[in-house]
């Protein structure tokens, strides 16, 4: 008590601040990453110059690993690296000519993908400026 017979008035206390949520989070989880990788995998069915790096008759599996990978680097479940390991994505191209063209292909692809979304900025640059830094660290041929 104060001398005035008063409860002392405690410092106001800060409610902590929400934790902020992942991009994956943010962009709608799961089901946006589905939908960006079934939209890539649209132009890649129909490019001659993608189609023919996917040896697999059904690009199903290629657009499972890619959402898993994806999901898990944007701050999703780790399932990816749980049954793949660690990406190691120049090793795991490596055995893939992938040169301008191909770079140039991909990145048609995946920014009609991106733009599918309709995702509001800054997510939008955020995973559009990805998508054109990986595909250009991919390039393993001149």
């Amino acid at each position: 008590m104060t001398a005035q017979g008063e409860l002392p008035v405690s410092p106001a206390r800060k409610e902590p601040e929400p934790e902020e949520a992942s991009f994956f989070v943010a962009v709608g989880g799961e089901p946006t990453f589905r939908r960006l990788v079934d939209a890539f995998y649209e132009g890649v069915a129909k490019d001659p110059v993608l189609r023919p790096m996917y040896p697999e008759e059904d690009l199903g599996p290629a657009a499972d690993r890619l959402t898993l990978f994806l999901m898990q680097y944007w701050g999703g479940p780790n399932t990816y690296s749980a049954s793949r390991g660690h990406p190691r994505l120049r090793m795991r191209h490596a055995p893939f000519r992938v040169g301008p063209a191909e770079r140039d292909a991909w990145l048609l692809h995946m920014r009609t993908a991106v733009d599918s979304l309709n995702l509001p900025e800054p997510h939008h640059s955020a995973l559009w400026e990805y998508m054109e830094r990986a595909a250009h660290f991919m390039v393993n041929t001149g």
